[in-house]
């Protein structure tokens, strides 16, 4: 490892080069992610650099004082296998502190993550493909569009299934009409679900996708499946949610790859029956 080697907090547009990075690799990230990303905890981004050249990356984003969750960990292909990939995740475990870390793993890095004291909490797999309408189990389902003027209810019902309080980033993710479409069922202390599609690299991708019932995920799906206007869908979906699977398939998806959702730490209890799809393998 070179002397003049340095992480550093990412500066200006480095996040944009990162998720070039996550593309590269096949993790298919949103083409308009690194806004929201940003807005999650702007100080929770590194980048690894040779003097001024970037060579590897992580983000360990923190939600509050008990919960963090690491994503991004690249070193890219031309300085693999020197060091620089453990100097950035002893960076990164140290700007945790003492939360519980939360990662997806891939599965040939899972040993790894395991000797660094993360447990495996659940699978989570990747479904794709050309989707096609699922049916709609309950007729009735009002499906409307997220308005900044019902963000703050969405963001109270987001807290009681995601382990962490991420009002920034979900104004940002949720607020932005131009970039990605977010859809909900119910209102203020009433919402029953809320999901999203982005465009991505590759198609399109669904997340995150929270509803009370499976009845009300095929209504959300229903409606946000037609943004891809016949391009392939993907969707992370956590295995431990049946309904979540069927869900999938009835929309003519198939398995992509999977990867294991593993904590450092006391393991949060999210209510994964009603985690129809994650929001982002790089932020939780």
């Amino acid at each position: 490892m070179k002397s003049n080697f340095a992480v550093r907090t990412m500066r200006a547009g480095e996040l944009e080069l990162a998720l070039e990075w996550a593309r590269q690799e096949g993790w298919n990230p949103g083409v308009d992610d690194a806004l929201a990303f940003w807005e999650a905890d702007p100080s929770g981004f590194f980048m690894g650099a040779i003097g001024e050249v970037p060579v590897g990356c992580i983000s360990v984003v923190r939600y509050g004082e008990s919960f963090a969750f690491l994503g991004l960990y690249i070193v890219h292909p031309e300085f693999r296998g020197k060091g620089y990939g453990k100097a950035l995740w002893k960076k990164g475990m140290a700007f945790a502190g003492n939360r519980t870390i939360g990662l997806d793993g891939v599965v040939a890095q899972q040993e790894n993550y395991r000797s660094s004291g993360f447990e495996m909490a659940y699978r989570t797999v990747r479904y794709g493909g050309v989707p096609k309408m699922p049916e709609i189990g309950e007729a009735k389902v009002d499906v409307v569009p997220v308005t900044q003027d019902k963000l703050e209810g969405l963001l109270r019902y987001d807290a009681a299934i995601f382990p962490g309080l991420r009002y920034s980033f979900l104004t940002a993710w949720c607020g932005a009409p131009e970039k990605r479409k977010s859809v909900m069922v119910g209102s203020g202390s009433k919402i029953r679900g809320y999901g999203t599609i982005r465009r991505c690299f590759e198609g399109y991708k669904v997340g995150p996708l929270f509803a009370n019932s499976s009845d009300v995920a095929s209504a959300l799906l229903a409606k946000l499946l037609p943004e891809a206007k016949g391009r392939p869908v993907y969707m992370d979906v956590p295995t431990d949610n049946i309904d979540a699977i069927r869900l999938a398939e009835a929309a003519g998806l198939s398995p992509v790859f999977e990867t294991a959702r593993m904590y450092r730490g006391e393991p949060p209890k999210m209510p994964l029956d009603r985690v129809f799809a994650v929001t982002t393998l790089e932020l939780g």
